[in-house]
C-alpha cells in the first residue's frame, strides 16, 4: 500500500490516508468503525450495477468515504442543542432522507434527553425546536463548506471539492440550500447518498428493512434511476461479506488511476485529518498544528535522525484524531468531569490508535501519536506506558503537546502564561513524568518562536485578528466588546475577511484560522474544575 521511493522520498496511495479519515468520521457521528468503508463498497458495487463511465466510478469512490467530513463543523452547537450524545445519530440521521414528517419527527426525538418523563421530554422538543430551525440551515452550510476546504487538502481533482455542495441536497429539490434537483445534483453524490443511506438502514434492520426504505425514498430524497435498482437488486448487494476486510476491500475496488500522495502532499493531507478533529471544539482549534510546529522544532533542537524527525512532525498533526469519539460537551464542559466523562478522555489517545493502525503507513505513526499522554513513570494513559517504551519522538510530542496545551484556554480554565506553562512543564520533568531532555528542548525553541506578520488573502491586521477570534467561538458582540470597536465596525471586519477568504460561516473561517497560524488566544468563559488538557 506504501512504499519508498528510491531516493528517500515516501508516497502513499491517497486512498489509505482518506479510508483512514473515513474510520475517524465514522468515531465522529457515533456509527460502527469501518461504516464509511462498508458504505463505498457498496457504492461501488451499485455504480457496477449501473454500468457508470470510469471518471463517476472514482467520483462516487471518494465522496461516498468522505461524505461526513463535515461532520466535527459546529459540533458544539449540537452538543448544546440536542438531548443525548447519540441523539442525532440515533434519531435524526435514519430520517435524514426521509419525507418531510419523518425528518421533523426524527429531530424533535433528537431533541429530548431519553430516559425523561414524558411531560420532560415533550417541553424539551417545544423550547428547542426553534433553536435547531434557526441552526439547522447555517450548519449545512458550515458543513458543505468544511468538506469542500478539507478535500482540497487530501490530494483529489479539483473536480471533488465542488461535488460536497450538494451533499444535503434532494432529488425532489427539496434538500439545502435547495439550489439543485434531479439531474442537477451529480450523479456520484446521487449515488453515494443511496449507498450511505442503504447502509445506515440495513445495520438498523437488515437488508429487507434497508431496501424498504429505499424503495418508499425513491423519487423524493433519491433518484429512482439509482434507488430502485438498488432495492431491487438488495440480497445480491447489501449482502455483507462477514469473512472479508472492509479495509483491504475498499483499498481494493478503488478505481484507477490510484492517486498518490508525495512528500509535502502527504503532510497537508495529516494536516486536514488534525483540522478535522480540532474543529469539534472551538477550544481546539489550532491544537494539532501547533503542536507539531513546536515539536518539529524542538526535534531538530534536539538534532534527531530525519526519519524520527518526520514521524514527530506528522504523528503531532494526527495525534489527537481520537477526539472526535468522545462527546464534544465533554470537552466544551466548564465544571468537574464525571468519572464517566474522565474515563471517556482517557480513551481518545486509543481511538487515534485504532485508526491510525489500520493503515500500514499511518500504522508507523501511531508509537509517536497514540503515545502523547503517556509519561515516564507509567502514570499516563491509556495504556500506562513507561519510560522503556517511549522512544524519543514519543517523549518529545508528550512534552510539547503539555506545554501547548497549557498555554491554551480550555472551558474549565484559562490559558497559562508561557511562564506559568513552562514552571510546570519544569516540575513535571523533575517529578520524573517527563522527559527533562525533552522539555529543555521544548521550552528552548518555544523562547524563540516569532509571530508571522504577513497576513493571508489580502487580510488586514484587524481582519486577521478578528477571524482569530470568531475562530475561538466569540460572537460578533463579544468580538467588538474584546477589541473595543462597535457592533457595526466588527461585523464590517466579519464581512470584508469572509469575502477575502471566500466563506460564509464561523466553522469555516475557523479551518482558514487554522490553516494560516491566524488562532488567536484569550480569555474565553471558564469554569472552577481540575485541570485536564
Amino acid at each position: 500500500m506504501a512504499d519508498v521511493a528510491s531516493h528517500g522520498g515516501e508516497r502513499v496511495r491517497a486512498a489509505e490516508v482518506i479510508a483512514a479519515l473515513s474510520l475517524a468520521t465514522d468515531l465522529g457521528i457515533g456509527v460502527p468503525l469501518q461504516h464509511g468503508l462498508e458504505s463505498t463498497l457498496l457504492a461501488m458495487r451499485l455504480g457496477e450495477r449501473l454500468g457508470v463511465d470510469p471518471d463517476t466510478a472514482s467520483q462516487t469512490y471518494y465522496a461516498c468515504m468522505l461524505f461526513y467530513v463535515g461532520c466535527t463543523a459546529d459540533a458544539e452547537v449540537a452538543a448544546e442543542t440536542f438531548g443525548d450524545d447519540d441523539a442525532l445519530t440515533t434519531y435524526a440521521m435514519p430520517a435524514r432522507f426521509g419525507s418531510r414528517p419523518e425528518m421533523m419527527a426524527g429531530m424533535m426525538r433528537a431533541l429530548a434527553t431519553s430516559g425523561s418523563p414524558a411531560p420532560v421530554r415533550a417541553m424539551q422538543m417545544v423550547r428547542g425546536m426553534p433553536r435547531a430551525a434557526r441552526e439547522f440551515k447555517g450548519h449545512v452550510t458550515a458543513f458543505c463548506e468544511v468538506a469542500q476546504m478539507l478535500t482540497d487538502r487530501l490530494g483529489l481533482p479539483g473536480s471533488m471539492q465542488g461535488l460536497f455542495a450538494f451533499l444535503v441536497e434532494r432529488w425532489d429539490g427539496k434538500g439545502l440550500p435547495g439550489r439543485a434537483r434531479r439531474e442537477d445534483i451529480p450523479l456520484p453524490v446521487r449515488i453515494a447518498s443511496v449507498a450511505r443511506d442503504a447502509a445506515l438502514q440495513r445495520m438498523l434492520g437488515g437488508a429487507e428493512f434497508a431496501a424498504r426504505v429505499v424503495r418508499r425514498r425513491a423519487g423524493g430524497a433519491f433518484d429512482p434511476a439509482v434507488a430502485i435498482p438498488l432495492a431491487d437488486a438488495a440480497p445480491e448487494l447489501l449482502a455483507p461479506d462477514a469473512d472479508a476486510s472492509a479495509w483491504e476491500e475498499a483499498l481494493a475496488c478503488e478505481p484507477g488511476p490510484h492517486l498518490t500522495l508525495e512528500g509535502e502532499g502527504i503532510d497537508r493531507a495529516l494536516g486536514a485529518m488534525g483540522d478535522f478533529a480540532d474543529l469539534a471544539s472551538p477550544y481546539l482549534v489550532g491544537h494539532s498544528a501547533g503542536v507539531a510546529e513546536l515539536a518539529t522544532a524542538a526535534a531538530q533542537q534536539c538534532r534527531l535522525e530525519a526519519a524520527d524527525l518526520v514521524k514527530v512532525r506528522r504523528g503531532a498533526l494526527v495525534h489527537d484524531l481520537g477526539r472526535v469519539a468522545i462527546p464534544v460537551r465533554i470537552w466544551q464542559k466548564a465544571g468537574p468531569l464525571t468519572p464517566d466523562d474522565w474515563e471517556r478522555v482517557r480513551l481518545h489517545a486509543y481511538h487515534s490508535e485504532r485508526v491510525l493502525s489500520r493503515s500500514r503507513f499511518l500504522a508507523a505513526l501511531a508509537p509517536v501519536a497514540s503515545f502523547h499522554h503517556e509519561r515516564l513513570d507509567g502514570s499516563g494513559y491509556h495504556r500506562g506506558t513507561a519510560v522503556a517504551a517511549l522512544a524519543p519522538p514519543a517523549r518529545l510530542l508528550a512534552a510539547a503537546d503539555a506545554y501547548h496545551a497549557m498555554t491554551e484556554p480550555r472551558p474549565h480554565r484559562a490559558a497559562l502564561s508561557p511562564g506559568q506553562a513552562a514552571e510546570t512543564l519544569g516540575r513535571e520533568a523533575a517529578a520524573g513524568r517527563l522527559d527533562p531532555d525533552a522539555v529543555t528542548a521544548v521550552l528552548e525553541v518555544a523562547g524563540q518562536r516569532v509571530p508571522r506578520i504577513e497576513r493571508p488573502a489580502g487580510l488586514t491586521e484587524r481582519e486577521a485578528e478578528v477571524i482569530g477570534l470568531l475562530a475561538r467561538g466569540l460572537q460578533t458582540k463579544q468580538v467588538a466588546r474584546r477589541l473595543g470597536i462597535s457592533i457595526k465596525t466588527a461585523d464590517h471586519h466579519i464581512q470584508n475577511a469572509y469575502a477575502k477568504i471566500g466563506v460564509s460561516t464561523r466553522a469555516a473561517a475557523a479551518l482558514f484560522a487554522m490553516q494560516h497560524g491566524l488562532t488567536a488566544w484569550g480569555e474565553l468563559p471558564i469554569g472552577r474544575t481540575r485541570d485536564r488538557s
